[in-house]
């Protein structure tokens, strides 16, 4: 049988640590884009919030403005219905 030197596993540990190196680096890019995927959905969250902000907004404004109509017409008190054709025209 041939003699078993420390050469043989010396070669095999050096390739398994180049390939080792490999996997890190592919598993650091994989990490960056995480982290860039992350910041891509807080910002979409960001502007989901301000979205519906701005949604309650207009949704209160026609509240606000039915209510200042009300209590103007309160204030003027009670008023003709709008008739579109005048009575003082002659025939």
């Amino acid at each position: 049988m041939g003699d078993v030197t420390n050469e043989l596993p010396y070669e095999i540990l050096k390739s398994m640590q180049g390939r080792m190196d490999k996997l890190e680096a592919g598993q650091s890019e994989i990490r960056q884009e995480l982290i860039s995927i992350r910041g891509h959905m807080i910002a979409i969250q960001q502007d989901t919030h301000n979205i519906y902000g701005i949604l309650g907004r207009h949704h209160d404004r026609p509240e606000r403005i039915e209510r200042r109509l009300e209590l103007r017409e309160l204030a003027e008190g009670p008023q003709k219905p709008y008739d579109p054709s005048p009575s003082d025209q002659n025939p």
